[in-house]
């Protein structure tokens, strides 16, 4: 995770770098309950972090009411096993389908707030997936 972060903390140090940009490490499990990152942002974004289960639960507390969530995907043709409609439901996601710009992405809105319970203790999504 240091490795990561470090060439993130380096990214900010660049001429046209984000100004407000700021570098956080923890396990997203833990972040996305800390109050000054839960429910504020509109939009997240995710590449190479997990199975789809893993990257929703993780990511789902960071968003507000009517957030996107924009997950890169691989190129094999979408599934509602990999994206379960029942399991997105428990974390208030919905499923908007696939674009495609050279390579997929699944694009999901939050529209309803999520439960208490997520995301689970750290490791438990990868451990015990949703879906």
């Amino acid at each position: 995770m240091g490795k990561r972060s470090n060439f993130l903390e380096e990214v900010l140090d660049w001429p046209d770098a984000p100004k407000s940009g700021k570098v956080i490490t923890a396990r997203a499990e833990e972040a996305a309950r800390w109050a000054e990152l839960e429910g504020k942002f509109d939009l997240v974004t995710a590449r190479s972090f997990g199975p789809p289960a893993v990257t929703a639960e993780c990511a789902v507390r960071f968003l507000g009411i009517g957030g996107v969530l924009i997950v890169s995907e691989p190129p094999s043709e979408r599934t509602d096993e990999r994206w379960s409609p029942k399991g997105l439901a428990l974390l208030g996601l919905v499923a908007q389908g696939r674009s495609r710009y050279g390579t997929g992405y699944e694009v999901l809105i939050k529209d309803q707030p999520t439960a208490a319970e997520y995301p689970r203790a750290s490791g438990t999504p990868k451990k015990r997936p949703l879906f």
